[in-house]
């Protein structure tokens, strides 16, 4: 059942078997379903979150009631609050699936004890957090300096697969525009598989 998240964690630092049994020891699972909440805004972030299968959004809706799309995890990828998880404190995101999803929780108490008794995961959860702190600078950046056109083609280019997964009216709130824009967008690209 966790063969994928330690290919995950393999692709970054190598365990051994001890590594990898004290890893899955400290994990559980839950699943949740289609437009379920793993966690609601002013909630404590107290797992991280590895979907196995399915997919969830993390996102803030503001006082006009729209949403704003921080994150989204498809199979293989980790999603949390950061802020709450590492301090503990109240949530400003929420994360809820857009299908049934299968998620592997690893608690922040269980973290930190690996991390005293691993040091090989402190350096992988280090890598995929600069990762993530990397692509959130380019996303950013693409939102304050790209028209919309060009942020849906570089999302098309660097995740196919969310294109095959996530509903249109998601990826536009997650772009910033409305599905309708987003529709008139799609049909003036050359390429309309996407």
């Amino acid at each position: 059942m966790y063969q994928l998240i330690i290919d995950n964690i393999q692709k970054h630092v190598s365990l051994t078997e001890y590594e990898k049994n004290l890893f899955i020891s400290f994990l559980s699972t839950k699943h949740i379903k289609k437009r379920e909440f793993f966690l609601q805004e002013g909630e404590i972030n107290t797992h991280a979150v590895f979907v196995l299968s399915g997919c969830l959004r993390a996102y803030r809706v503001d006082e006009n009631g729209f949403e704003h799309i921080l994150q989204f995890a498809i199979e293989d990828w980790w999603i949390i609050d950061v802020m709450s998880f590492i301090s503990q404190k109240k949530s400003y995101l929420t994360i809820d699936a857009i299908e049934n999803s299968h998620l592997a929780l690893l608690s922040r108490e269980h973290q930190l004890e690996l991390f005293n008794k691993c040091p090989k995961f402190e350096r992988y959860f280090r890598i995929i957090t600069e990762n993530r702190m990397a692509s959130l600078q380019c996303r950013i950046l693409e939102h304050i300096s790209l028209p919309a056109a060009e942020r849906y083609a570089n999302f098309v280019k660097d995740y196919p697969k969310f294109m095959l997964q996530l509903p249109q009216n998601q990826i536009a709130a997650y772009l910033g525009i409305t599905p309708e824009f987003l529709s008139k967008i799609r049909h003036k690209t050359p390429n309309k598989k996407a």
